[in-house]
């Protein structure tokens, strides 16, 4: 492992980690942060198992008063880590020195330097993900608010980035919405189980009692007990990737509606603004959406990190050789990077501003032309009404028409210019989006 802040591991205070190490969960996935959670790991193993009897009471207080990161030189591990390919056995060691007299030989009992490793690995995962959960609700907040204001602010719908049929800001900031909270359930749906299995499963060691440590070890940590141990299984670890990769395409989805929303030829969006933010080295009129531009800096990298996870499951019998090895900096990265996105969001969330009537002029630069469907429906929904409105369409296009015009101008349309006008009126052609931004509100509300 490497010191906090240094090469490799932005830290809290790197170069970098104004983007790429915001919020809360960053500090809970340092070096640091994993050196203690390894400590508290081998405190409540020992204080499990003097529970059970296994080890005297004086021993588990000894280990427990010895496991203080004050005490152990975190760079001096990380560079004795390279002799086994694992700090755990370094720190142990340290730790040992730390014990008086013959109750060393109760530190770290019965376990191997994986038990150690993935335990910590579960706890560094739980108290990061409660980091990025809370970041999660205040997205989900913001978007509640912006989709209850926003409930008939009409806009122009956006398929394969061209102008579609007209729907409601209120309904893309509901669908943020209900996808924010399938992440947050998914996270906190997580089972984080602790890893007691010894040298290859069996916990020999402990003579038939092993396996009475385990849910008295989660209980310690308030992590989940295992049926048995997972040294090769990486089930758990894989889930976890899996949750942190699907909620950062949630967060990055909702960033890049907001970035296409912020453009200067759109302009039916704008992040919070504070002196210097979105500022340019060169433009001084600019003002870029840099928290739309940090989220998906972050997400950007996350689909790799999960594959990396994902091909460490292919682990060899009792113990892998490597694709372990290469989970532990990779799911740190993992809870970072998606931490960072999910507090970047919030923020943007919490500040940004809707333009209403930008949203309608805009959509009203195609001349009513998105209103075609809702025409060909108030015409009967027929094959030769559709004909009829296709060649309308076209003419508007061709001679700079507007829908309207065309529609009157051309045959198989026999509407009044009255009902047209209510065809071409897009806040009456919105048809369920009211419903579902107050079926979205309403769950939001039963799952606070």
């Amino acid at each position: 492992m490497m010191s906090a802040g240094s090469a490799g591991s932005p830290g809290p205070d790197g170069l970098f980690s104004g983007m790429f190490a915001r919020g809360g969960a960053a500090a809970e996935v340092t070096d640091a942060a994993w050196l203690a959670a390894m400590l508290d790991v081998e405190a409540a193993l020992a204080r499990a198992q003097a529970g059970l009897g296994l080890v005297p009471r004086e021993a588990a207080e000894a280990v427990g008063a010895a496991c203080d990161p004050e005490l152990f030189d975190l760079a001096e591990i990380g560079r004795r880590a390279a002799d086994s390919a694992n700090p755990v056995v370094p720190l142990v060691a340290a730790l040992r020195e730390q014990v008086r007299g013959d109750l060393r030989r109760y530190v770290h009992h019965g376990a191997t330097s994986q038990d150690v490793n993935d335990t910590a690995a579960m706890l560094v995962a739980r108290r990061a993900l409660a980091q990025i959960l809370g970041d999660l609700r205040t997205a989900a907040d913001a978007c509640a608010r912006l989709a209850g204001e926003h409930r008939d602010t009409v806009m122009a719908g956006r398929t394969v980035l061209q102008q579609a049929v007209p729907i409601t800001f209120g309904l893309k900031a509901a669908g943020w919405l209900t996808a924010l909270h399938r992440s947050h359930a998914r996270l906190a749906a997580l089972r984080l189980p602790v890893q007691y299995g010894g040298a290859a499963g069996t916990l020999s060691v402990l003579r038939g009692r092993g396996h009475e440590v385990p849910p008295r070890l989660a209980a310690e940590l308030e992590l989940a007990a295992p049926i048995l141990p997972w040294h090769t299984d990486r089930t758990p670890v894989a889930e976890l990737a899996c949750a942190l990769g699907v909620t950062a395409g949630v967060l990055g989805k909702i960033a890049t509606d907001v970035k296409l929303l912020a453009q200067t030829e759109v302009a039916e969006a704008a992040e919070p603004s504070a002196p210097g933010r979105g500022g340019s080295s060169a433009m001084p009129h600019k003002r870029n959406p840099v928290g739309a531009v940090s989220v998906l800096a972050c997400v950007q990298r996350v689909p790799g990190l999960v594959a990396s996870v994902l091909a460490g499951m292919l682990a060899e019998h009792e113990r892998a050789a490597g694709p372990w090895q290469a989970e532990w900096e990779t799911a740190g990265e993992l809870l970072r990077l998606t931490g960072s996105a999910a507090s970047w969001l919030g923020e943007l969330l919490e500040g940004l501003t809707v333009d209403a009537a930008r949203m309608r002029a805009n959509l009203d630069l195609t001349r009513g032309l998105p209103m075609a469907e809702n025409v060909v429906v108030r015409l009967g929904g027929t094959p030769q009404a559709r004909s009829a409105v296709d060649a309308a369409c076209a003419r508007a296009v061709e001679e700079g028409l507007s829908l309207r015009e065309a529609l009157l101008a051309g045959p198989g349309t026999d509407l009044s210019p009255e009902d047209l006008d209510t065809a071409l009126d897009p806040a009456r052609a919105l048809g369920s989006a009211g419903a579902f931004v107050d079926r979205a509100l309403e769950h939001s509300r039963e799952d606070t």
